[in-house]
């Protein structure tokens, strides 16, 4: 074999490896894609839009993984459950009164059940990226009943978006409180009233149809 075959030879293989390499990166980045596709959902795409670079959404979503698996998340002891339930229902009731404060025990309530499951809350957008791994179906309510929230603290929330605070909410909560407890919450599918005023006051026929809409 002479040195040109040689050569011709090297470069042959060379060529090989580099495409087995790109073939084998590929492969790799197309697997990890589908791995954070079946963990996080729409939240997938909703960071690879926010994102300048899909590369740089998808560091982002590893992390909160990693990060994920150094928490303690918990499930709660049958009595806790069902302490949260009981308060629950006392804020659903009081929405009924003074949706305002209804509102804000509800963000109350709900921050106490993440501390207790293990999520962070010392800040929501960490409960957000935490919520975000295990939690994908839930976390457009998170993030929407928090701002609700927001509003309603500066009183620049209407009646009918205090509700849908409330829904959102809600929707939090019963995952949050029924997971790994084998007991689904039994779920009230009536609507909070929407005939209740901002601040809180209502005729008497109001007052009767929303206390048997909340039961």
């Amino acid at each position: 074999m002479t040195s040109t075959e040689i050569v011709l030879l090297v470069v042959a293989i060379v060529v090989v490896l580099l495409i087995v390499a790109a073939v084998l990166a590929a492969a790799r980045k197309k697997k990890r894609t589908q791995e954070l596709r079946g963990t996080f959902g729409d939240e997938y795409d909703r960071t690879v839009e926010t994102s300048d670079k899909r590369r740089d959404a998808e560091r982002e979503l590893g992390q909160r993984k990693q990060e994920h698996e150094k928490l303690d998340i918990r499930p709660l002891s049958s009595a806790s459950r069902q302490r949260y339930l009981t308060a629950w229902d006392g804020v659903q009731s009081r929405f009924v009164d003074n949706p305002v404060l209804a509102l804000s025990e509800a963000d109350a309530l709900l921050t106490q059940l993440l501390d207790e499951r293990g999520f962070p809350t010392g800040d929501s957008r960490e409960s957000e990226r935490m919520l975000s791994v295990e939690h994908g179906r839930v976390l457009e309510g998170f993030r929407a009943g928090h701002a609700i929230e927001q509003a309603n603290t500066s009183n620049q929330a209407d009646t009918e978006q205090v509700r849908q605070g409330m829904l959102h909410f809600r929707q939090v909560f019963e995952e949050l409180v029924s997971e790994d407890s084998g007991e689904p919450h039994p779920r009230d599918d009536r609507d909070l009233s929407d005939d209740t005023r901002h601040d809180g006051s209502r005729d008497d026929a109001t007052s009767v149809r929303d206390q048997d809409r909340l039961r």
